[in-house]
């Protein structure tokens, strides 16, 4: 099981797309293809006579049984034993896009500027130094929360955003 989680308070998410900006700027991404992070919108609905529009915050899962890295023919994915991130070593993919194909949720995406694969670590280079995912520090409004399972509850319920423990989190 992953040790670190990603929660999107999608009630106070505006969609300013902030989170993907910064992800590709911190990944060095020129093409607007590869989303390693994605905010989808659905809506305008209008629902008991008033506007709805939903925005819902989009990653890697972080898998305890990775599809992608299975799929992966060099070792160019691997699941971290220390802390359960699925991270991707850019210099051993050779572009066959297996992960790609593999992984249910789309998080593996095709950067044709390199010809290789980019996906979401939770950004492992800034965690390693002690800072939170790029797009948890820079979201607009404070919907994206990073941390261990204890660390997020605390966070939730101090906020009253949810009302009992995110055990969802735990049956992943």
């Amino acid at each position: 099981m992953s040790k670190y989680y990603l929660f999107h308070d999608r009630s106070k998410c505006i969609g300013c797309l902030s989170c993907q900006v910064h992800c590709k700027q911190n990944k060095q991404l020129t093409s607007p293809i590869p989303k390693p992070c994605q905010i989808f919108t659905f809506g305008p609905k209008i629902i008991q006579g008033k506007v709805k529009v939903a925005n819902i915050f989009l990653s890697c899962f972080q898998c305890d049984n990775p599809w992608c890295v299975k799929a992966c023919p060099t070792g160019a994915l691997a699941r971290r034993e220390k802390d359960g991130i699925v991270s991707l070593d850019r210099s051993l993919c050779i572009g066959c896009k297996s992960c790609i194909v593999a992984c249910p949720f789309g998080a593996p995406q095709w950067d044709p500027t390199t010809n290789t694969v980019v996906k979401c670590d939770f950004c492992v280079d800034r965690l390693e130094q002690g800072l939170q995912p790029v797009c948890v520090e820079n979201c607009t409004t404070g919907c994206l929360h990073f941390g261990t399972l204890e660390e997020i509850n605390t966070k939730l319920y101090d906020l009253q955003v949810v009302q009992e423990p995110l055990s969802m989190l735990e049956r992943r």
